[in-house]
C-alpha cells in the first residue's frame, strides 16, 4: 500500500483532509515561526518515545510564553495519526504548537514519510563539517545555570532558519551534516541532533546539557539503556580533537536514529568496532513503551 503524503490530526482528534487548513495564514505561528515542535518517529504503528518529547514540547512552550500542552490531548491525537499511518511502515511525526492570530495557541500532529536521506545515513553514516555557532561557552557552567530568559538555545522552535543555513553550508561543501561548536571550541550538537561519542576506554559520552543545546531525547532514551547493559555513560566538554580521537562517533536524533560520523572535516574516524552497540541500543529505546 502507497503511503499517503501527509496525515494530519487536530487536537480534538479530527482527521484533517490533504489541504485543509488547521490555522490562518497570517497566524504568528506559520507567519513568523512562533512556536515549538517536536519530531518523533512512528514505527510499526506506534510512536516512539511519546513522553519524552511531550515534557520537551512543556518545556519549550514555557521557554516562549505558550501554555502547557495539555498531554492526554497530545497523546489521543498522536495515537490516531499513528494508527491512521498505513502498514508497519515508518514515518515522520511532527507535534505543532504555537501562536494563533488570535493569542490563542494552534496545535496539531503531522505524519509524513521518511525523508530518503534517513536510510542512508543509518546505513552507511555520514560525513559532517565542524561549524562555530558564534557563542561562547568559557569554563563549565555551573549546574542549574540558566540560559538567559530571551534565549531559544535550548528549545525545539519553528524558528530553524540558522539550522537550515547550517546544512546548506555542509552541502556546498560536500559533506551530509554539520556539528557546531562554539567560538571558543567546544562541541555543541547538530543542527537536528545530539553529539554522541565513545572513548578509548568504552565510555559513552555527551556534551553537559547545561551548554546551550537542546537536551537530547534519543541520547537520554539510550543512556537509559546503556546503563541497563552495564556501560558507562557520561556528559562533558568536548572538542573537536576529542571526536577525532574517538572510538566512535555518531550523530543521534529521533528520526535518523543513528548516524555515525565516518568523516569529520575531511579526516577519516575510527569505524567503531569494539564499542557499544549505539545503534542497537537506540532500537531498544525507540522500541521501549512508553
Amino acid at each position: 500500500m502507497t503511503s499517503p503524503a501527509e496525515i494530519v490530526v487536530t487536537l480534538d482528534g479530527a482527521v484533517v483532509a490533504a489541504g485543509f487548513p488547521v490555522g490562518h495564514v497570517d497566524d504568528p505561528l506559520f507567519a513568523r515561526g512562533d512556536g515549538v515542535f517536536e519530531t518523533l518517529l512512528v514505527r510499526g504503528g506506534r510512536a516512539c518515545l511519546v513522553g519524552r518529547h511531550l515534557d520537551r514540547l512543556a518545556r519549550s512552550a514555557a521557554s516562549v510564553g505558550l501554555p502547557p500542552p495539555d498531554q492526554p490531548r497530545w497523546r489521543s491525537a498522536v495515537a490516531t495519526a499513528a494508527r491512521q499511518w498505513p502498514g508497519a511502515g515508518e514515518a515522520v511525526m511532527r507535534l505543532v504548537w504555537g501562536r494563533g492570530h488570535d493569542g490563542e495557541p494552534v496545535g496539531f500532529v503531522a505524519a509524513s514519510p521518511l525523508p530518503d536521506r534517513v536510510a542512508a545515513a543509518r546505513r552507511d553514516g555520514v560525513s559532517a563539517i565542524t561549524m562555530d555557532r558564534g557563542i561562547s561557552v568559557g569554563e563549565p557552567p555551573p549546574m542549574g545555570a540558566g540560559l538567559p530568559r530571551w534565549s531559544t538555545a535550548d528549545v525545539k522552535s519553528l524558528s530553524y532558519a540558522v539550522n537550515a543555513a547550517a546544512l546548506r553550508h555542509a552541502q556546498n561543501h560536500g559533506a551530509d551534516d554539520v556539528v557546531l561548536t562554539s567560538a571558543d571550541g567546544y562541541v555543541l550538537e547538530g543542527p537536528r541532533s545530539s553529539v554522541l561519542i565513545a572513548t578509548g576506554d568504552g565510555v559513552l559520552v555527551t556534551p553537559p546539557s547545561t551548554l546551550p543545546i537542546l537536551s537530547g531525547t534519543t541520547v537520554a532514551a539510550v543512556f537509559d539503556v546503556a546503563r541497563r547493559r552495564g556501560a558507562s555513560c557520561d556528559e562533558r566538554l568536548l572538542r573537536p580533537c576529542d571526536l577525532l580521537v574517538a572510538e566512535g562517533v555518531w550523530l543521534l536524533s529521533s528520526v535518523t536514529l543513528a548516524a555515525r560520523v565516518h568523516t569529520l572535516d575531511g579526516h577519516a574516524l575510527a569505524a567503531a568496532d569494539g564499542v557499544p552497540d549505539v545503534a542497537a541500543m537506540v532500537d531498544e529505546a525507540v522500541g521501549t513503551p512508553d
